[in-house]
């Protein structure tokens, strides 16, 4: 009874629209004044605090640096000129090239919000100049920005990383192998949607304009190898990766291409630090939910539910990823992965899945959330964008849909695709 309360306490706020920040932070407040225990109510300040104060969170500031300074300093134009040259001539032309573009992005920045907003806006209108379907445009550029997340690096894995203790290298190791399958899903929905409607794609491969292009993105190209090589090769750990990211983006920007002054830092660093001002304060009242959670026993109890419904692991696996995937739809995805890693963690532990595997479910479930309504934030973002009616947006996404959704059924139906790579580089 006191899980139901709890939960449906949080659900009912939510729904009549209370920011999921303040809406974890009014349920465990109120839960401890209704019964008068003010000696957990003066906890509040240091259990927020504490949520926010791991050295793995450190990492998520400056990679939303390295994506803004990747935004605005010339580093996503070049990246999509080399998309289009390797694949521009492909069925479906532009819209192959957009999703290998976010591909590549998807190296560097780790947010999909990021790729929607900042690539999205190039790959928009290079579309809308070649005469593309401003539906077809819309719905590939906002199915594309959900690989951003899942490809290393990634501010999701490092969040779950946090909550709990799974080490970052793996999770980044993880995201590899579905990753690649998401964009390789995503480039045969395109193919399939292009071959129906014919549209345009090059007459020839250009391999001089390949090699051009390459020439100027090169430096780009080379972050998620920086990245990925350091913290292997011990250079720096997972956390440090985030400053190294933002350090190589402002050094491209601003030495190389000459794109962004110091000037322009200002508003660069105010834009970056709104954004993390938003994540951590979810974080942050999470904190105090989750330690709520545990002193109630409300994960023990759902253990004891689900293991009590089925004692079938795949049953229970396919019931959390439906429920994940119903979340999605009405919370973003950073507060689907704080509310819902305590509850369903143990239970995953208790039916024999790995963590690791469980942190790509988790991230490819709240990504999926993102694409759909109503509070989708990048078919919202794309939308704005686009100046497209959200309802319009979200029939032309549905081949996309299908396709991620087929990826996430093969990471949750065979382990090796997320477990196989990071077993191979650092060990079962």
């Amino acid at each position: 009874m006191t899980t139901f309360i709890i939960l449906g306490v949080l659900v009912l706020l939510i729904a009549i629209g209370v920011p999921i920040a303040v809406s974890l932070g009014l349920t465990a407040v109120g839960f401890y004044a209704l019964q008068g225990d003010f000696r957990i109510l003066a906890m509040l300040p240091q259990r927020m605090f504490s949520a926010t104060t791991g050295f793995t969170l450190l990492a998520i500031p400056f990679f939303i640096l390295a994506g803004t300074l990747m935004n605005t300093g010339g580093i996503t134009e070049r990246i999509f000129r080399f998309a289009n040259a390797c694949v521009g001539h492909v069925r479906g032309g532009l819209g192959q090239v957009n999703v290998l573009a976010s591909l590549f992005f998807s190296g560097m920045s780790g947010a999909a919000v990021a790729d929607a907003a900042g690539l999205g806006q190039v790959e928009l209108k290079a579309m809308a100049d070649k005469g593309y379907d401003p539906d077809f445009s819309a719905a590939i550029t906002a199915a594309s920005s959900t690989i951003g997340p899942v490809f290393p690096p990634s501010i999701p894995f490092v969040l779950y990383s946090s909550i709990t203790g799974v080490s970052v290298a793996q999770l980044f190791l993880a995201g590899v192998v579905p990753g690649v399958l998401m964009a390789l899903a995503l480039m045969g929905a395109v193919w399939l949607v292009a071959l129906r409607h014919k549209m345009p794609r090059a007459d020839h491969i250009d391999w001089i304009e390949i090699w051009q292009s390459f020439k100027g993105a090169a430096l780009s190209l080379l972050t998620p190898i920086i990245i990925i090589a350091g913290i292997f090769g011990g250079l720096f750990t997972p956390t440090e990766a985030g400053v190294a990211a933002s350090a190589y983006a402002m050094f491209l920007s601003m030495v190389v291409y000459r794109e962004i002054a110091p000037r322009d830092l200002p508003g660069i660093f105010w834009s970056t630090l709104q954004h993390t001002i938003r994540v951590m304060f979810v974080i942050a009242a999470a904190g105090f939910f989750g330690w709520l959670l545990v002193h109630q026993r409300v994960p023990d109890a759902l253990v004891s539910s689900m293991i009590g419904f089925s004692d079938n692991p795949a049953v229970i696996l396919i019931i959390v990823v439906a429920i994940l995937l119903v979340l999605g739809m009405f919370l973003e995805g950073i507060a689907v992965i704080v509310l819902t890693v305590p509850l369903f963690l143990p239970v995953m532990q208790q039916i024999g899945v790995d963590p690791v595997q469980f942190g790509v479910i988790m991230i490819m479930c709240s990504m999926l959330g993102l694409l759909t309504p109503p509070v989708g934030m990048v078919l919202f973002a794309v939308a704005s964008v686009a100046r497209m009616p959200v309802g319009r947006l979200s029939r032309a996404l549905v081949p996309y849909l299908i396709g991620l959704a087929l990826v996430l059924l093969l990471v949750v139906s065979v382990p090796g695709v997320s477990t196989w790579l990071p077993n191979l580089v650092m060990g079962p």
